[in-house]
């Protein structure tokens, strides 16, 4: 485990005011933050963000938890070693092992997007880690017979789509600013853009619009061990202006997870963390202090 103070020209300081923090695991090299003191808090991202998303989440929070957010190989400033695979499972595993090494223990679990399949399986697996969910607009089941989300899998998963990825950097450039409420910045939007500056290292995001349909052998064993969970504390925080995980998906969390608080994040899209930072962290705070 090893601290680099060397951060790339894109970074703006001001806005990702976080020590670096890294550590390498099987040839890959997993970059994080850690901030605060006290209960865990392990804060996953999905596609095609990484720690920057949770920035305001850290901030508002790390004076009461321990705020830890990982990037996953090949996003924000984590690489991965050669042949790596960029799919759900190896990420999951990878994040096991970040865990382990960490020591984490106690552990409130924030996951939206793909973090939902990548951490839920990682808490599935580890029950006995794991103090409390908070579960922001994602999923964590076989994706087969939901159309809107297999409509997205197939269009952007297609040679097409990974066409536009890989080469006008489109998750970034327009599923981002689709998937939020509010404008972001130039400045902020510099900084998205940041890690998927060339073609290879767009590759990433280009995997997991397929992997929504392809990874179904996954999205099954995540889904079978979500009973392991099922009594946990459990806060979903949830965007009601999502186009990708609705009411349905919602309610299908709200069934499976017996202690559970709901709260309905109005106007919220997709990335609920830059959207609702402020509710989102005052829910948080409620929630563990009931």
């Amino acid at each position: 485990m090893k601290n680099q103070p060397m951060r790339p020209q894109w970074l703006d300081e001001k806005l990702y005011p976080f020590q670096s923090r890294f550590m390498d695991i099987e040839g890959t090299r997993v970059h994080y933050v850690d901030e605060g003191s006290g209960p865990a808090l392990l804060l996953f991202h999905g596609n095609p963000t990484w720690s920057f998303l949770y920035r305001h989440i850290i901030t508002r929070l790390s004076g009461r938890f321990r705020c830890v957010a990982v990037d996953y190989p090949g996003f924000g400033l984590s690489s991965a070693r050669q042949g790596y695979s960029f799919k759900p499972r190896d990420h999951s595993v990878i994040l096991d092992q970040f865990v382990l090494a960490l020591g984490l223990d106690g552990i409130g679990l924030m996951v939206q997007d793909w973090g939902g399949p990548i951490g839920l399986g990682f808490a599935g697996r580890h029950p006995d880690r794991i103090r409390a969910l908070l579960i922001c607009n994602t999923w964590a089941w076989p994706a087969q017979g939901i159309k809107h989300i297999e409509r997205f899998s197939k269009i952007a998963g297609s040679p097409v789509g990974r066409f536009l990825i890989l080469n006008f950097n489109a998750f970034v450039n327009v599923f981002l600013p689709l998937g939020i409420s509010r404008r972001l910045s130039p400045a902020e939007m510099r900084v998205y853009r940041g890690p998927f500056q060339t073609r290879a290292s767009r590759l990433p995001t280009a995997i997991f619009p397929r992997e929504i349909l392809h990874s179904r052998e996954y999205l099954a064993e995540v889904e079978s061990n979500l009973g392991r969970l099922s009594n946990k504390p459990t806060l979903i925080l949830w965007g009601d202006r999502d186009a990708a995980f609705r009411d349905a998906e919602r309610k299908r969390f709200e069934s499976i997870f017996e202690n559970r608080r709901t709260c309905i994040l109005k106007g919220a899209k997709h990335f609920v963390q830059e959207d609702a930072p402020g509710p989102i962290c005052e829910e948080v705070i409620a929630f563990y202090t009931a």
